[in-house]
């Protein structure tokens, strides 16, 4: 069958970067578990265990060369996924065949291979994080000083600036990159724990001998590249692990969803727009359209992420005693998927950040049709100054202020809400006096310092951490 005669996943055909496609590959799954069975026998040859040398060189030799047809072949039989590979292992490694696995259960190789590829994708996904929180800092840095109308429930509402507006879509990122680290920092693998978490199987080899078992584990665990393995287990690690990076990409895709929806707002209001590529098509009936369809994709993708949490969050909860294998089905696919599904996200958001377009003059011309009404508070403020009655002043711009909108809303004519208080003695103002107050800088209060502030410290704290890391420049697809 070809690939186009059966499924193929989106997150391989569509979405997710080649990096994060190898990392929940066939081949590097199964490599993984070699390295790990090589890291046992080793260690257990160190420990005084009757394992040779020349059979960990063997092991180490045959890595890489993985017969998946002798794989599947013995599975069919076998019904047991980890015992084909180590009989398929075996048979390029018939000097070592008698050593593999010894001791070990499935998830000895399963659970630390998880663990580990894990920490790779995360490892990914926090670069893919450091890109786009570069990019949006320097676009909220360009942009600090713009005003912009602001809005609550997407009704005008009082100025910010376009550089404000970025930094928190940073402030979303920022704290990603900080949570993702955490995960990273506390990660932790099985270790070599046995059947049902008792190492019972490894202190029978050891001839009771505690010392040796605790040394195992250790050494297992910084060979894999931690520091110690979790302290205590079933027969896998707490599912609450996987719960945890879920959890996380969940956050992630949280703040890629926020990002992707004011994008569309804005660009259905023509002030700042996704990149529209030449010869793209926005619409297969409609020629005219720039449909904003990398944010709309971010959007599906996002909630796709969010809700395989919960499958993560049920799984855990699920788990019996010191052991279940309804767990395993399910964390094939929410794993690695949630996973290919965070890359793609993450590489849609970078290309469509580093790639805004802004149109400062519709960004004045919606702030100039609103900012009549943001100023009739300093208007106020002046001619009460000159002896006007607050209450009384405040009153009328109401009632000028529902004439104006509904001039505007039903007659489609300009706003005159200013010309209505000018001619209106009672505030004893004229129209120039107004027109002074009407700078947008003036209505913008602290935006552009609250971002110079944001942007020069806690910003620049957190990705001097990263400086080291390069850019990951991997291409939308679709």
């Amino acid at each position: 069958m070809d690939n186009h005669s059966g499924y193929v996943s989106p997150f391989s055909a569509r979405y997710a970067g080649p990096t994060m496609q190898y990392i929940f590959s066939d081949q590097h799954r199964a490599e993984t578990w070699r390295r790990l069975w090589v890291i046992l026998a080793e260690t257990e040859m160190e420990l005084g265990l009757p394992v040779s040398e020349s059979q960990v060189d063997e092991m180490k030799a045959h890595v890489t060369d993985i017969d998946f047809e002798a794989v599947a072949a013995y599975e069919s039989s076998l019904r047991h996924d980890v015992m084909a590979h180590v009989h398929a292992y075996g048979d390029v490694c018939p000097h070592a065949r008698p050593i593999i696995h010894l001791g070990a259960t499935s998830c000895y190789v399963g659970d630390n291979a998880d663990v580990l590829l894990m920490r790779e994708a995360l490892q990914l996904i926090l670069k893919r994080l450091v890109q786009i929180a570069r990019t949006l800092s320097r676009f909220a840095e360009e942009y600090r000083a713009m005003p912009t109308l602001g809005f609550t429930h997407f009704q005008p509402a009082q100025p910010t600036t376009v550089g404000k507006r970025a930094a928190l879509w940073l402030h979303d990122i920022i704290d990603d990159i900080i949570e993702t680290q955490h995960v990273l920092d506390h990660l932790q693998p099985l270790g070599s724990k046995g059947t049902t978490g008792t190492q019972a199987s490894f202190l029978n080899l050891f001839e009771g001998d505690e010392d040796k078992v605790r040394e195992l584990d250790l050494r297992c665990a910084q060979k894999m590249g931690f520091d110690k393995a979790v302290a205590v287990s079933g027969q896998t690690y707490s599912r609450k692990v996987d719960s945890r990076a879920l959890f996380l990409l969940s956050q992630i895709a949280q703040s890629a969803h926020k990002f992707s929806n004011d994008i569309r707002l804005l660009q259905h209001l023509k002030e700042i727009e996704e990149p529209f590529e030449s010869h793209q098509v926005g619409s297969s009936a409609m020629p005219y359209k720039r449909n904003p369809m990398r944010s709309e994709r971010m959007a599906g993708i996002a909630r796709f992420i969010i809700s395989n949490a919960q499958n993560a969050a049920a799984t855990a909860s699920a788990q019996w005693l010191e052991r279940t294998l309804d767990d395993s089905a399910n964390r094939r696919l929410s794993l690695a998927e949630g996973f290919l599904a965070c890359d793609g996200l993450l590489t849609l958001y970078q290309n469509v950040a580093s790639g805004l377009v802004v149109y400062p003059r519709m960004i004045q011309k919606h702030l100039n049709e609103e900012l009549p009404f943001m100023a009739t508070e300093n208007i106020l403020m002046e001619a009460v100054k000159r002896g006007g009655d607050r209450q009384e002043l405040h009153e009328k711009i109401r009632v000028h202020a529902m004439q104006a909108g509904k001039r505007v809303m039903e007659e489609g004519l300009d706003n005159d809400l200013l010309k209505r208080i000018a001619e209106d003695p009672a505030f004893a103002v004229s129209l120039e006096d107004i027109r002074e107050t009407l700078s947008p800088g003036q209505y913008t209060g602290c935006a552009q310092m609250q971002t110079e502030d944001y942007l020069h410290g806690e910003v620049a704290q957190v990705l001097e951490r990263y400086s080291d890391v390069s850019t990951q420049s991997d291409s939308i697809r679709v």
